[in-house]
């Protein structure tokens, strides 16, 4: 979160929108922050871009077993299978296409495909490579889509591939691509996006309230709509799977770690109730706390309502607790009462976000409109939320992936993430 932000002022109404890699062929430039990549800086002509934090498995058929590691395009087998690299050029013109790869037996025949131009390339032997591709022509700077695909092989599999190479005038300005791999994981799931909104007061504020409407077709698998986060936790829904999703409520504890084993007993978040059918328990990686989820299958092009509520019961203690409100019913639906331990505080710090989970679905676009936000004061008072900020994180700071940009749009807030070439 620690980003340049944009600030746009709305009424009552927001709209995130977290779209894919393969839809445009620009980047809102007035959201790309002044840090340069590594990459941005080099001074050679050729640039190496790492497979590892820049490709994704993009059509794979059934059985297929080809996979992006943390090193390599590996068990490349199935000759329907596309691999897709992205990268981010400053200028047009002609962009010469490389490989950087392995054929451990034979020789294989793969395609590289930019836009509607396709050209074939021979590669053999087992130890690693440079292959020249060809020239291709950039009639706009952005991101660049490559796509790979095998033609004929004579060994067991096409190749290893470690690195696309590019050079070439439409290299000749900031290219922009994940090259540090301790960004790889985060840079294949993407920027993580968020609405920071202005709370009109300095009164303590007991309830958040949030509606969010993830328009049909923008609700792929590995998307968390995040409506009511705070301080301490968040609360929203998820496409877990293709059959499954869920509405998630969680807290942090308030002593930090990765692992909730490590939390002492006094820091512990406790549960005061449950909704009927919704599973507790604690989470991990991304801090630690209590965790509680409802599965129910939402629906893209509905919309769904969002109550948090956050007091101090008066001994040290904090209760913050979610409700969630569909439209086919009248009667909202408890999640969760969690009570963090070593804090007093009523809530702090309302904001939405966009996220993909999944780092193979990293490439997907999703979408989601966040309006009508409300806030009420200790003492009673409803007041209306006009107003936030957008924000990216430090995977776009880094200058890994900066396919994100924000903006206003029918007097809606915009939030735009994963638009690539």
């Amino acid at each position: 979160m620690r980003t340049k932000k944009l600030t746009n002022t709305f009424l009552g109404v927001a709209l995130l929108i977290f779209q894919s890699c393969a839809e445009t062929t620009v980047v809102a430039e007035d959201t790309v922050t002044t840090q340069k990549s590594a990459s941005a800086l080099k001074t050679t002509s050729s640039f190496n871009v790492p497979v590892a934090g820049n490709s994704f498995i993009t059509v794979k058929p059934s059985g297929a077993s080809e996979v992006i590691t943390s090193t390599k395009l590996g068990n490349w087998t199935n000759s329907n299978t596309v691999i897709s690299t992205y990268f981010k050029v400053g200028n047009t013109g002609a962009l010469h296409i490389g490989l950087k790869a392995s054929v451990p037996s034979g020789t294989s025949t793969v395609k590289v495909t930019i836009g509607n131009t396709s050209k074939n390339v021979t590669l053999t032997g087992s130890a690693y490579t440079d292959y020249s591709v060809g020239d291709f022509t950039i009639s706009s700077p952005g991101y660049v889509k490559v796509d790979l695909q095998g033609v004929t092989k004579t060994g067991g599999y096409f190749a290893d591939v470690t690195d696309l190479t590019f050079s070439g005038a439409a290299s000749t300005g900031t290219n922009i691509y994940s090259n540090d791999p301790s960004y790889y994981y985060w840079a294949r799931r993407g920027p993580s996006c968020h609405l920071n909104y202005t709370v009109p007061t300095t009164n303590n504020v007991s309830y958040y309230y949030n509606e969010v409407t993830v328009p049909v077709g923008e609700d792929k698998i590995g998307s968390y709509f995040m409506a009511n986060g705070f301080s301490a936790g968040y609360f929203g829904m998820q496409v877990n799977s293709a059959t499954e999703r869920r509405i998630l409520f969680s807290v942090w504890s308030p002593f930090e770690t990765d692992d909730p084993n490590n939390v002492p007993p006094d820091h512990k978040i406790i549960l005061n109730r449950a909704g009927t059918g919704v599973t507790v328990g604690e989470f991990g990686n991304e801090g630690s706390g209590g965790q509680s989820y409802y599965k129910y299958n939402w629906t893209a092009g509905q919309t769904y309502k969002f109550l948090l509520k956050g007091e101090p019961d008066g001994s040290g203690k904090t209760d913050f607790t979610a409700w969630f409100l569909s439209p086919d019913t009248t009667t909202w639906k408890l999640i969760a009462s969690w009570k963090r331990p070593q804090t007093s505080t009523y809530l702090k710090s309302f904001y939405s976000f966009v996220e993909n989970f999944n780092p193979e679905n990293g490439y997907q676009g999703r979408k989601a409109e966040f309006k009508n936000q409300w806030a009420r004061t200790s003492d009673g008072n409803w007041i209306a939320i006009s107003g936030a900020k957008f924000s990216v994180d430090n995977t776009y700071n880094a200058q890994q992936r900066i396919d994100a940009m924000g903006g206003n749009e029918w007097q809606c807030f915009l939030f735009t993430k994963w638009r690539i070439l």
